[in-house]
């Protein structure tokens, strides 16, 4: 009986990005409550609820009434202090000469030349108190802080609000580019600085600061993102230290709180072995592959991964380049050890392999 036809393939080292995928959860770029800056009764509600809206919109109109009899009031109490200053430096300038031609006391001449500094600070309170009723008035019309997509309104009209209690009226998120904050063992990050300084790893090329975005069905977010920082402390209670990518998020695809898992590249393995994972039996005493010998009969061998790449692990110890390595036949060997003929793989290995190296 001829032996069974195996699918082998020889294992060559190439660059491998090592890349890791780890939770993370959106956040919105910018967040704005959008509160009450003055007491009222909420007249109306200026915006649709969930639409975008623009920095500066209307959203809310507090009642305006006794906010611009304020201003009246206040505008008026400024024309009686121009005409009262008008009157006291017209008075001091009087009393200049008259005071040098000794025909009134010096007492009386700085009297009025106080009296008119006096009425000049009168005016300038009362401007001071005309731009205090102005900007009331103007808060009465309450305005989007940010551009964002806007929540649900959070009071009806009719409802009183208060400055004091700075009553929410509606919360504003800017989710054109969102945050996605993720944590990763902080074992691993020094393991891996470690792998870096002993020259058994280099840095990323110039996709290291890029990180992709993996939704709930297994798909990419549309467009990378970029890594913003890692944080320098490790969270005492967790061992994680925390890192924090900026994603584009035009499509609206990313949603504040929505769960992700965040795919980093970190570094490269110069000379990386990868196999298909079809090719490696994982158990509780460690992790094994079929290795053809130069005899034609399979041998197990343990290895050492580093993580996976797409559908391929990454082999850091116990294959050599050139060895041939069983993909596909196994249900084939029904006798163990005996001679198998190996045949190349034609399996898909060309795509998983360019998503590796993305």
């Amino acid at each position: 009986m001829p032996p069974p036809a195996v699918g082998v393939l020889q294992v060559q080292p190439q660059a491998v990005n090592l890349q890791v995928e780890l939770p993370g959860r959106v956040e919105a770029l910018r967040t704005a409550q959008v509160r009450a800056r003055v007491n009222g009764v909420v007249q109306k509600r200026l915006f649709t609820e969930g639409a975008e809206v623009r920095a500066g919109q209307s959203l809310f109109q507090i009642d305006p009434a006794p906010y611009q009899a304020a201003l009246d009031a206040a505008q008026a109490q400024l024309a009686k202090a121009q005409a009262n200053v008008a009157q006291a430096v017209a008075q001091a300038e009087r009393n200049k000469p008259l005071v040098e031609a000794k025909a009134i006391s010096q007492q009386e001449y700085l009297a009025s030349v106080a009296a008119a500094k006096a009425a000049e600070a009168d005016v300038a309170a009362a401007k001071a108190a005309v731009q205090t009723a102005r900007l009331n008035l103007d808060y009465a019309a309450v305005k989007a802080p940010i551009a964002g997509r806007i929540g649900r309104a959070l009071v009806t009209e009719g409802a009183l609000v208060s400055a004091a209690e700075a009553t929410q009226l509606a919360l504003i998120q800017q989710t054109d580019k969102v945050y996605v904050n993720f944590t990763q063992s902080a074992n691993e990050v020094q393991a891996l600085r470690q792998a870096l300084a002993a020259g058994q790893l280099r840095a990323a090329g110039k996709d290291a600061a890029q990180v992709r975005v993996l939704l709930d069905n297994g798909q990419e977010a549309k467009e990378p993102g970029k890594l913003l920082f890692t944080d320098l402390s490790v969270d005492p209670g967790t061992g994680q230290v925390q890192l924090r990518a900026e994603v584009p998020n035009g499509q609206g695809q990313l949603l504040p709180g929505q769960f992700v898992r965040v795919r980093l590249s970190q570094a490269e393995l110069p000379a990386g072995l990868l196999l298909p994972q079809q090719a490696v039996t994982r158990g509780s005493q460690g992790d094994t592959v079929l290795v053809v010998g130069a005899d034609n009969k399979p041998q197990p061998r343990p290895v050492k991964l580093g993580g996976s790449q797409g559908n391929q692990w990454v082999v850091l110890d116990g294959l050599k380049p050139g060895e041939q390595v069983i993909v596909d036949g196994f249900q084939k060997m029904f006798v163990p050890g005996a001679p198998v003929k190996p045949v190349p793989w034609t399996g898909p290995a060309s795509a998983p392999a360019s998503a590796a190296s993305r």
